[in-house]
């Protein structure tokens, strides 16, 4: 046994299953209020510890049909609308304000959230930035060393200068307005603002409001980068 795993158990039941990918937490509880999870042969309950030589099954569980898609949220919608057409059991994964346009993750599938929102995770995400007033000449420097942010220094990023008034950025956090507050902190007001990309996932011409499903070589190439 890993020290790391030393670490870890015993682990309560429901973690263990999130941990293996088998279900959320909550979908993990749910698992065992219906008496379908067993662990060494007996009956797991609600808080039940696992250690990691134990044998854990679950029996009887339906196997779920996960989908993935990306959405061009249009500008002046809410990310949690419900006339943002997603389809009904689908929610995206982060959020873009509503002042913002551009790609999100959709998703029936809770195991990821974790993965792909936890900020101890790095994943790339990439935006168009145009702004009101012309770019400074010492923009992209500051941008890319960080900035405080009321308090909160960011994370070194990548910027690509476009146009005097335009720019792309790609980071590996997600503060609440992060680019809106770096780029006022530095004396640039944003006048527009579209997420391009997470990850391997591209918007490329996807309409506004338009959903692609996420499949074959580009869902694997995801699903391997949130570790499953």
């Amino acid at each position: 046994m890993s020290e790391n795993n030393k670490n870890l158990y015993p682990m309560r039941i429901n973690k263990y299953l999130a941990l293996k990918k088998i279900s959320t937490r909550r979908g993990a509880d749910e698992l065992v209020t219906a008496k379908k999870v067993f662990i060494n042969g007996k009956l797991a309950v609600l808080g039940s510890k696992v250690l990691e030589t134990d044998k854990v099954e679950v029996k009887g569980a339906e196997k779920k049909e996960y989908k993935y898609y990306a959405y061009n949220k249009p500008v002046g919608i809410e990310t949690d609308s419900p006339n943002n057409n997603l389809q009904q059991g689908l929610f995206p994964l982060g959020r873009l304000d509503k002042a913002s346009h551009g790609l999100l993750i959709v998703t029936n599938d809770g195991r990821i959230t974790d993965q792909l929102l936890n900020p101890k995770y790095f994943h790339e995400k990439e935006y168009i930035v145009r702004t009101i007033n012309k770019l400074r000449s010492s923009f992209k420097t500051k941008m890319e060393a960080g900035v405080n942010i009321e308090g909160y220094q960011t994370k070194k990023c990548k910027v690509q200068i476009l146009s005097n008034f335009t720019f792309k950025i790609i980071l590996t956090e997600g503060k609440k307005h992060q680019i809106r507050r770096m780029c006022s902190a530095l004396f640039q007001e944003v006048a527009d603002l579209k997420r391009e990309r997470i990850m391997n996932i591209k918007l490329g011409i996807l309409k506004a409001g338009g959903l692609r499903e996420i499949k074959g070589e580009e869902l694997e190439t995801f699903l391997k980068s949130v570790g499953f």
